[in-house]
């Protein structure tokens, strides 16, 4: 018979989940004295790995993003949700250590995975952080635990030592390829994984185990784990041991979390999860979640974070402190002092001499990229094809509701057709849907619609809209009732809408292909196909939720 969980020992604090809203996910969260950081993926967007910071749990702001250097990380030429899969972040009561994948090739075709992991070091969380030190390439989803006194993963005592774990990509033919979990000692001195390599769990019989994270408590190992691949059947499993080495029991209401008996919730896919504690022994989880537009529908915002609060019931296994397995929408965390945190302008006039951290490129630092920062303007030097995963000159932001607008004004005198800028509404090389300003032999400079569906290229316009030469053109995306579309002014006053409007879904892991891992980005962009290098001048951007 399974005992009742503890009750939480302090009152609680309303939230509404996802705390951390659009492509925000895999999240490893982790306490340093009151504070509070989170860290998810980032795929092929640049800067990588996403690191936020709270002091109360409900109110978070960004705080680094690590990755900001090729000898960190260079993702040119990398498959398409590739890059950054699940960071984790620890500390281990000096430090702070990132542990980091740079996946180069996948995908549904490929058998093999080249997934390498990487580590780096800071003594705060803004860095500086080191050169990436190499672990291994065995799989992904990597994490380091510090079984050692002011660890934030352990209660008590610990030997000091440190230990890698990862799930074991196993490509041969019948075999599982999500093969177990495995174990290795890290040796800091060294500076490389050291000993032998050991499996320390097979998983259960959900399957598909990845995203391991090590916690002690009470003089148990516990081993926290993803099962059911990372859609509507995700889930999170624990399992625990007296030995770090195993064996491990697996906890008796397993999965702990999941939607996969749920469809209606409005929070779905839910899994991929990380634990951490209040100083009063409150403890919390941050897991991984999908919100479908229609029942198991798109998700174009992609894979957000949420929070729930977690308890240890007498039998020494955690459970959710709501009861059940089921995600929440709104949520009841531990009650913390209120900390908000000042809200970004809407507005960005381009007039710092750094992007806002918003702003992300793809696969490489902005300035490779051809983004330069003028004082006044945000200038985009056209090279290659949206197509591309080499060189291409685009800056985007996260779209995190479905009831918002993007808007700009570019400066941009295209000689022909192969040159082009604007704005963009962007999954992957394969999906977006661009709103460009170019040339016609005809109709001088014109206004058209492009589309890339799952590599299927079509223009949306029955003819391109010319707009005169010589002033900035505003242009404009909104999203409203689950449809998005296109909008634009030659005076930035009168607005009109251009082309029809488009489902949300478009843009999505479920419409681009089921194995894509990121959500919809709205984006500048300029190509110049000619190789002469035309640039584009946007002098703002402006992003507002409209519900």
């Amino acid at each position: 018979m399974t005992r009742p969980p503890e009750p939480p020992h302090q009152a609680s604090a309303a939230l509404t989940n996802p705390v951390l809203r659009g492509f925000h996910p895999d999240p490893s969260i982790l306490r340093v004295g009151e504070d509070y950081y989170l860290t998810t993926s980032t795929f092929q967007w640049y800067p990588g790995v996403a690191i936020y910071h709270s002091r109360d749990l409900v109110n978070w702001r960004p705080a680094a993003q690590p990755l900001d250097r090729l000898t960190l990380l260079d993702m040119r030429g990398n498959a398409d949700s590739g890059g950054v899969w699940a960071p984790a972040l620890s500390h281990d009561g000096q430090r702070f250590h990132l542990i980091y994948t740079d996946v180069k090739s996948w995908g549904s075709t490929e058998v093999f995975k080249d997934s390498h992991n990487y580590l780096t070091i800071a003594e705060n969380i803004e860095g500086p952080w080191s050169e990436p030190i190499y672990m291994n390439s065995s799989g992904f989803d990597p994490s380091l635990f510090h079984d050692s006194e002011g660890s934030t993963s352990v209660d008590e005592g610990g030997d000091g030592r440190k230990w890698f774990v990862n799930m074991l990509w196993d490509h041969r033919a019948g075999r599982n390829s999500f093969s177990g979990i495995v174990l290795q000692e890290y040796s800091p001195e060294e500076k490389r994984l050291v000993g032998p390599r050991e499996v320390i769990f097979r998983g259960t019989e959900l399957g598909v185990t990845e995203a391991p994270h090590l916690y002690r408590r009470g003089g148990w190992y516990y081993l926290l784990t993803a099962e059911s691949g990372t859609s509507w059947e995700h889930a999170v499993t624990v399992a625990r041991s007296r030995n770090l080495h195993g064996p491990y029991e697996v906890h008796p209401d397993n999965p702990i979390l999941t939607a996969v008996d749920a469809p209606d919730l409005p929070i779905q896919k839910s899994g991929h999860a990380s634990f951490t504690n209040t100083p009063d022994g409150d403890w919390v989880i941050a897991y991984l979640c999908g919100r479908p537009i229609t029942k198991h529908g798109e998700c174009p915002l992609g894979r957000e974070t949420a929070l729930q609060s977690l308890v240890w019931g007498e039998d020494g296994w955690p459970r959710l402190g709501s009861g059940g397995h089921h995600p929440q929408l709104h949520a009841e965390l531990p009650a913390l002092s209120p900390h908000p945190w000042p809200e970004a302008p809407a507005r960005d006039d381009f007039d710092g001499s750094e992007l806002r951290s918003e702003w992300m490129t793809l696969r490489a630092p902005a300035n490779l990229m051809g983004v330069e920062l003028t004082g006044n303007s945000l200038k985009l030097i056209g090279h290659e094809s949206l197509n591309s995963r080499h060189q291409l000159a685009l800056v985007g932001r996260r779209l995190q509701a479905l009831d918002a607008r993007f808007r700009s004004a570019v400066s941009f005198d295209p000689e022909d057709f192969q040159q082009m800028a604007g704005v963009c509404a962007y999954y992957d090389s394969r999906n977006w849907v661009y709103l460009r300003l170019s040339r016609d032999e005809q109709r001088g400079r014109t206004l058209a619609i492009l589309q890339s569906e799952n590599g299927d290229y079509r223009e949306l316009l029955p003819e391109e809209v010319p707009v005169g030469d010589g002033n900035p053109v505003h242009l404009g995306i909104v999203y409203s009732g689950g449809q998005f579309w296109f909008e634009y002014s030659v005076d930035g006053e009168e607005w009109q809408q251009i082309g029809d409007r488009l489902s949300a879904g478009l843009l999505s892991d479920e419409h681009c292909g089921g194995l894509s891992f990121t959500g919809t980005f709205l984006a500048l962009t300029c190509q110049d196909l000619s190789g002469r290098k035309l640039a584009a001048e946007f002098h703002w951007a402006e992003y507002v939720e409209t519900a």
